[in-house]
């Protein structure tokens, strides 16, 4: 069995449906919150490439069902070992959130026993949430069967933000702290870093800290000392 983890660890501050922006994808915002909180939903399969939310939208599911009371378990396939062993693991559980399914291509024991998990969640009547940055016909997977069933979720293509409206998603998200970030600080952060939105929000969180400390404004020259 998956150890139970203390549910702040689990599901961190910031991954939660307040928290997600949506951009294009408020469709699938919508049916992951249904999924999550009204058993019987569709099951989804969420596809997309790093950065475009998927791990974002599988915890905060997570943790909607956790608030509506149903037993839960978010498995992160690709920081895992013992794949097969994980995912029998989370037999039982009302609602199962598999990210990075891509780790488990080519393991035949990892396949058959997701494929097993996911039968008898049919039976049972829980509920299981998918992400992979390809869909289930191009994914690679070695047992038809396993692809037949995951192609029968409803399916949903996340679309990242673009750069103009992850700016924006910064400079929102800094203005709350009291803190300005000019154009001239954004193009040094954007040409430099990481243009994931959950990597540059983790940024600021440095920065913010790091500029109180400092008692100085989040400028290039203070970017510059303090990220060299």
């Amino acid at each position: 069995m998956i150890p139970q983890l203390p549910l702040a660890l689990r599901w961190p501050r910031r991954q939660r449906f307040e928290h997600f922006h949506p951009g294009a994808n408020a469709a699938t915002l919508a049916a992951v919150e249904q999924l999550a909180r009204t058993p019987g939903a569709p099951w989804l399969y969420l596809c997309g490439p790093v950065g475009s939310g998927k791990s974002h939208l599988l915890m905060a599911a997570c943790q909607a069902a956790v608030e509506g009371g149903r037993t839960v378990q978010y498995l992160p396939l690709a920081s895992l070992r013992d794949k097969a062993a994980a995912i029998r693991g989370v037999a039982g559980s009302e609602f199962l959130a598999l990210d990075d399914l891509g780790a488990i291509v080519g393991d035949r024991d990892a396949e058959h026993a997701l494929f097993d998990v996911y039968n008898r969640a049919k039976a049972e009547g829980a509920a299981l949430l998918f992400a992979a940055e390809a869909l289930p016909s191009q994914l690679g997977l070695g047992l038809p069967d396993l692809r037949s069933r995951l192609g029968a979720c409803q399916q949903a293509l996340l679309k990242p933000l673009d750069d103009a409206e992850r700016r924006d998603v910064l400079r929102q998200q800094a203005a709350s702290r009291g803190i300005e970030l000019d154009d001239t600080v954004l193009d040094w952060l954007f040409s430099r870093y990481a243009r994931d939105l959950g990597a540059l929000l983790d940024l600021l969180d440095r920065l913010d800290q790091a500029s109180l400390a400092a008692k100085r404004r989040i400028t290039v020259p203070f970017l510059r000392e303090l990220l060299k």
